[in-house]
């Protein structure tokens, strides 16, 4: 009987040592996995939940392992520990604090990955997936990126060009975004520089102006964009011929108004200045009288001293000296009549040329009234096209508004679903 049993092992070995070389095999090579993570950084939309993948390779159960989510800039540096079949909470750094969570039901797969629940900007950073037995590990790279469409509005006119002046806004970007303008064709446009600010949040506003003229399209295009997560966002703005024209007319007309009011000061001046004139000729007529009769009165005075000092001696003499003064007297009095009539006629010649020059200011001043009201008649019925025109535009970018509006809620909706991470053996 014996040896019917040996002669059957020797017959049939090969079974027996299959099993137990596959036992030895699965016992010596327990632990000998890798752990995959992912090569390419895992882009985070702020606000949204993110899966930082790792899994084992082969697949194993790594439900009875323990496991270590960690930062290397964090103190203290763990974002997720997993020990003996449960997390540890007080290991954890204080910002992560029920923010992160494993599939514990895919342990037993070999999916380690974790999940990180409402991204922060903080949240950016190296992680590394580690197994402390037998030691293995991997990193994934998260990068955090907030986007936002910009908002384009008409910001003013360009008096030197005529041209529009457009302003793109944008807010709530993170990283640091770059603005760029572009033309129906595609074409860039010289813009001025961005204005950048940050905010407390870490979070970036944006904005840019751009001085446009009239083209072919007239369509204008603002994007932002952040090329280091592959993010961008852009909104279109068209502006009709008939708003150039308004302003091209608008610039005429001020130019007008400014001329016709150059020229009224002009006139005022130059009446100003006859009107000067002739008040100084008047002070210096009065003043040759004025200097005249008081020389006489001087000179009358002194005599009629002499004649008392002398009447009692010197009558005869008195008597001649009485004749000579009497006839000095009525020349000089014939000679301030002349200076009188004389006066008379510049006097009368002023005031005509004063009349003359009121009468053609009043009739330029009533022209350039008549002008004046014509054009502001002009300028009313453009400004009254424009109002139109942006009402227009102010209800089309409500429209936009609306669409963007839409569009984010649309994201919002999507970036919100859960994600089933992918397994890869």
């Amino acid at each position: 009987m014996l040896n019917a049993d040996t002669k059957l092992l020797k017959s049939h070995p090969t079974p027996l040592i299959v099993l137990v070389f596959h036992l030895l095999l699965t016992h010596f090579c327990r632990g000998q996995f890798q752990l995959i993570g992912s090569s390419q950084p895992i882009v985070a939309t702020l606000g949204h939940d993110i899966i930082l993948p790792c899994h084992l390779d082969p697949a194993e159960d790594a439900s009875g392992l323990t496991l270590e989510w960690t930062r290397a800039d964090l103190n203290p540096r763990f974002v997720h520990v997993w020990r003996d079949g449960q997390e540890l909470e007080s290991k954890k750094h204080p910002s992560f604090e029920g923010r992160t969570s494993l599939f514990i039901d895919e342990l037993k797969l070999g999916n380690i990955s974790l999940k990180v629940s409402k991204v922060k900007i903080g949240d950016q950073g190296t992680y590394r997936c580690f197994i402390p037995s037998p030691g293995k590990q991997s990193s994934v790279q998260l990068v955090v990126a907030a986007v936002f469409s910009p908002v384009l509005s008409l910001a003013g006119i360009d008096k030197d060009t005529s041209g529009v002046v457009l302003q793109c806004e944008s807010k709530g970007w993170y990283p640091e975004p770059e603005v760029v303008w572009l033309d129906g064709e595609g074409n860039l446009l010289s813009a001025g520089p961005t204005e950048t600010v940050r905010g407390p949040d870490d979070l970036y506003t944006v904005s840019s102006r751009v001085t446009v003229e009239k083209r072919h399209s007239n369509n204008f295009t603002c994007r932002v964009q952040q090329k280091n997560i592959n993010q961008t966002r852009e909104t279109h703005i068209y502006i009709s011929d008939d708003f150039f024209e308004v302003q091209s007319s608008s610039f005429t007309l001020t130019v007008g108004l400014a001329v016709s009011l150059a020229v009224c000061i002009l006139l005022i001046l130059l009446l100003v200045f006859f009107v000067w004139k002739w008040r100084q000729n008047i002070i210096i007529n009065k003043g040759s009288h004025w200097g005249d009769s008081g020389r006489g009165e001087e000179r009358n005075c002194s005599k009629r001293n002499k004649t008392e000092d002398q009447r009692e001696t010197l009558m005869a003499d008195e008597t001649v000296q009485m004749e000579v003064l009497n006839e000095g007297k009525g020349k000089k009095k014939n000679k301030h009549l002349n200076k009188q009539k004389t006066e008379q006629q510049r006097r009368e010649e002023a005031e005509n040329r004063v009349k003359r020059v009121l009468i053609l200011f009043s009739e330029e001043l009533e022209t350039r009234k008549n002008e004046v009201e014509k054009k502001q008649s002009e300028l009313q019925q453009l400004r009254e096209e424009r109002q139109r025109i942006q009402n227009n535009l102010q209800t089309v970018k409500k429209e936009l508004e609306n669409k963007h509006k839409e569009v984010n809620v649309s994201l919002s909706l999507l970036f919100e679903n859960p994600t089933t991470p992918c397994l890869c053996y």
